[in-house]
Order: C-alpha cells, then structure tokens, then sequence
C-alpha cells in the first residue's frame, strides 16, 4: 500500500518538473451497482451510495490533451478504500472534457485481493476557472468488482 502511494506521489511530482501543472480537490457521491441473483427471480441490480474526495493534478501535454492522475478516499457501505487512476484527458471544448483510464484501487478492509484495476470514463464540465461538476463511470473488470456513477464537484486551487 505505502509503495503504491509512493509511486503515485512520485510520477505525480517527476511531471511537475516538466510542465504547468494545476492542483485541485474534487469530492462528491458514488452510486455502486452490484448485481444480486435471488433464485429463479433472475438477476436484480442493488445500489448503494457512498461518497469520496482527494486531489487532482492536471498536466498540460499539447494539443488539447493532458495527463490527470487523482487520489481519492472512498467509502462505500462498510468499505473505505483508495483510489488512483490516471487519465488521458482530451479538451472537447473549451469548458467540456473527458477522461480515460485505468484506475487503481486498494481495500482496506478486503482480507486477500486488496488491489484491484478498473476502467474509468469520465466527463468533466468548467463553470468557471475554478469550479467544475464531473461525471465518472467506473467499469469492474472483475467477477466481484461492481460498476460505480461517481457524481461529484470539483474546485481548481
């Protein structure tokens, strides 16, 4: 666990030196969707709400494209766990953008399997310099790995 932040900390402060970069917090609530089979009823999504926050830095590439990597806490039901994915971010426009990658999870409370890697897609959109909503779709590539809506807010120091 301590590695895994160690290199997030370290890729995030080697691309710091080589660019512009801005800071920020995001922070907001996540809907799980977990798939519950009850006999010959077939299959009924259940949802459970959580929430997160953590940090943000934004690297400037070229063209409209940056490199985004996050750390995020997160809590879901009696689940806390980090979360880190970077994303290759492309600026539609001026104030709407999305976001691609992988993300990377550790469970505290999972007792083997505490690391897990997922997909994420995500649409961010500016109101202003500062401020901006996000939308994220988390998809599990795992059997016992749930989709997750993260619906959040997100402030540029």
């Amino acid at each position: 666990m301590k590695k895994a932040v160690l290199l997030f900390l370290f890729f995030c402060f080697s691309l710091i030196g080589s660019a512009q970069a801005t800071f920020g917090v995001k922070g907001g609530l996540n809907f799980t969707f977990f798939k519950v089979t009850e006999g010959d009823f077939g299959t009924n999504p259940d949802i459970e709400t959580g929430y997160y926050g953590g940090v943000t830095v934004d690297f400037p590439i070229d063209n409209g494209f940056h490199i985004q990597p996050e750390l995020l806490y997160k809590g879901v039901g009696d689940f806390r766990f980090l979360n880190a994915p970077i994303y290759l971010k492309y600026d539609i426009y001026n104030t709407l953008h999305i976001l691609v990658g992988p993300s990377l999870n550790y469970f505290f409370d999972f007792i083997s399997n505490k690391f897990k890697v997922r997909a994420d897609l995500s649409l961010d959109y500016d109101f202003s310099s500062k401020l901006s909503m996000h939308m994220k779709y988390t998809i599990g590539l795992e059997e016992l790995s749930p989709n997750v809506l993260f619906l959040g807010l997100g402030y540029r120091l």
